[in-house]
């Protein structure tokens, strides 16, 4: 796996360690509701409800009926699916198989 050089530095890397300090929902909320504004936690959420949307194999129309994002916004996770970082998929992937954050197995 390759990181973007352009988001490789240190506060980045410290950020990163954070989350995955994270154990629990609650405390993702604490973290996240101080670190970003509920609009940008909001528009996270939204992004990452596109693309399991998108990977369910929905409609753009259907997408924007359900979460209200724009065109603009499932086309670039849409791009980022197909041809991007793949952290969507990795993601996603994890959540289907039943993996926690940690990697660990965690059948629902």
């Amino acid at each position: 796996m390759t990181v973007n050089p352009k988001l490789k530095d240190t506060e980045t890397d410290h950020l990163f360690k954070a989350i995955l300090q994270l154990r629990t929902i609650e405390e993702c909320y604490m973290f996240f509701e101080d670190v970003c504004t509920i609009t940008e936690l909001k528009a996270l959420a939204q992004r990452f409800q596109v693309a399991r949307m998108l990977r369910r194999g929905k409609t753009y129309n259907e997408i924007v009926e359900a979460t209200g994002a724009s065109s603009a916004t499932i086309s670039r996770v849409n791009r980022c699916i197909n041809y991007g970082a793949d952290g969507y998929n990795l993601i996603l992937d994890r959540l289907e198989k039943g993996y926690d954050a940690g990697g660990e197995y965690k059948p629902e």
